[in-house]
């Protein structure tokens, strides 16, 4: 049985949040309700558990604490920081940095 990849993405403001989650959205992947804030940032990931993390905008510290808490999660970012895993110059870019990245394995828990 596979796993639905998960994918959280956090944006500085709902209209930015909105664009971003209509660049980011495939059939592929499961898109969580993401967020607008860090502290709501860091505790929709302790419940959703997203595969990806998608971050536009100045967040460095849900990135260092993400990266912390979560060390396998993949973040994709607008800006190069500490834990990103891959840099998008805009939204459009993010599916395709998606589509990169290797699926989840494992068994189903």
């Amino acid at each position: 049985m596979c796993r639905a990849l998960k994918v959280m993405c956090v944006a500085e403001d709902a209209a930015s949040l909105m664009a971003l989650k209509q660049a980011t959205v495939s059939a592929e992947w499961e898109l969580t309700p993401g967020a607008t804030e860090e502290r709501s940032a860091l505790d929709q990931i302790d419940v959703e558990r997203p595969h990806v993390l998608v971050v536009f905008g100045a967040f460095p510290l849900l990135l260092e604490l993400a990266g912390e808490r979560f060390p396998g999660m993949r973040v994709i970012s607008d800006r190069p920081a500490q834990g990103v895993s891959a840099v998008a110059g805009s939204p459009d870019e993010v599916r395709l940095l998606v589509l990169g990245m290797p699926r989840p394995g494992g068994p189903v828990g």
